[in-house]
């Protein structure tokens, strides 16, 4: 490092030397050299045989339930009732009545759930799309737009994430009711090809509830871009519209794509916030809204359950597996250097 280092004549009023710049170049090759060691010994951690037989174990134990109800998603009903999906072996027997049931049965006990699976995935994605777009926005502003009261700000949003769910759902549906509901019925008078009932209220809240913990993961990675990117961008002449777009969000990519993946199962697999603001019609409720209803009036039923917990699973599955490339890098953003 020191042969690289040109002499210069150094002024002498100049208050950094030769021995100086020595030093902290010194110090950075240090700072550098520790960094790239403390990330060698974790990703050694990581990838360690202890580790790799652990995660073998929680793999097999995670999916052995799920192999079984995969299994008993093809049974027959009377053997689902009387053996378990292990002894299929010794009771063979083999069906797709139960996905025909749950997918096209017109019965009101096991109704059709193409429309509920439309549903779902009308509600979800532009969920995931308004909460990621408008956290990122909200975190550029408090990582790099200076103004009063930022880190105060920043603090409420992260404490509203110890907020109990259950506390907003009565206020915000009292609001809902004396705002968004006339003002649908207004629209739908004055419009009437559009429906009465549409999805503007379970919108707003899943992206309600879903800006804290967004905000905050997506905070502190965009605080830590290099401060040279943004006043290079600067001096450029851009402004913070043409720097969010052109340097924060391609730079952000693993961590959007992370949050998009959490988002998404978190409003694909939600029951609560639906039932409360879609009002249980079948125009807008969601998929997990009739899965409950699938197991029939006393529960007499349940074996539905199995196809039907299948059926729901196809969408995730295909998000994760096409986003995991992103996941892990959004999950470890920040938590080693080098």
């Amino acid at each position: 490092m020191s042969d690289n280092i040109v002499d210069l004549p150094v002024p002498a009023d100049s208050k950094r030397t030769k021995d100086d710049t020595f030093e902290v170049a010194t110090k950075y090759e240090q700072g550098a050299n520790r960094d790239g060691t403390q990330a060698t010994r974790v990703k050694k951690r990581l990838t360690s045989r202890t580790a790799t037989v652990a995660s073998l174990i929680i793999a097999v134990l995670w999916t052995i339930p799920t192999f079984g109800l995969f299994v008993s998603s093809f049974r027959p009903a009377e053997l689902i009732n009387t053996s378990g999906w292990w002894t299929v072996f010794e009771n063979w027997g083999w069906t797709l009545d139960n996905y025909r049931e749950v997918l096209f049965s017109a019965s009101s006990s096991s109704p059709q759930l193409g429309a509920y699976f439309v549903n779902s995935l009308a509600i979800t994605i532009p969920v995931v799309v308004f909460a990621t777009v408008l956290a990122a926005m909200a975190a550029y502003a408090l990582a790099w737009i200076p103004f009063k009261a930022a880190g105060t700000i920043f603090v409420i949003i992260f404490a509203l994430q110890i907020v109990p769910l259950q506390m907003a759902l009565i206020p915000l549906l009292q609001i809902f009711t004396s705002t968004l509901t006339p003002f649908q019925e207004a629209l739908h008078d004055a419009i009437p090809i559009l429906p009465e009932e549409t999805y503007l209220q379970v919108w707003i809240a899943h992206t309600i509830f879903g800006l804290p913990l967004a905000i905050f993961l997506l905070h502190n990675f965009i605080s830590e871009i290099p401060n040279e990117l943004i006043e290079a961008a600067r001096v450029d002449g851009a402004n913070h519209g043409q720097i969010f777009l052109r340097i924060i969000l391609p730079l952000s990519v693993p961590i959007l794509a992370s949050f998009a993946i959490f988002q998404f199962l978190w409003v694909w697999n939600d029951l609560l916030v639906a039932l409360v603001f879609s009002g249980g019609t079948p125009d807008v409720a969601p998929l997990t809204q009739r899965l409950a209803e699938l197991a029939g009036a006393r529960g007499q039923e349940w074996y539905r359950l199995t196809a039907a917990a299948f059926v729901s699973l196809v969408i995730p599955l295909i998000v994760f597996f096409s986003l995991q490339r992103y996941f892990v890098r959004g999950l470890l953003a920040g938590s080693t250097k080098g």
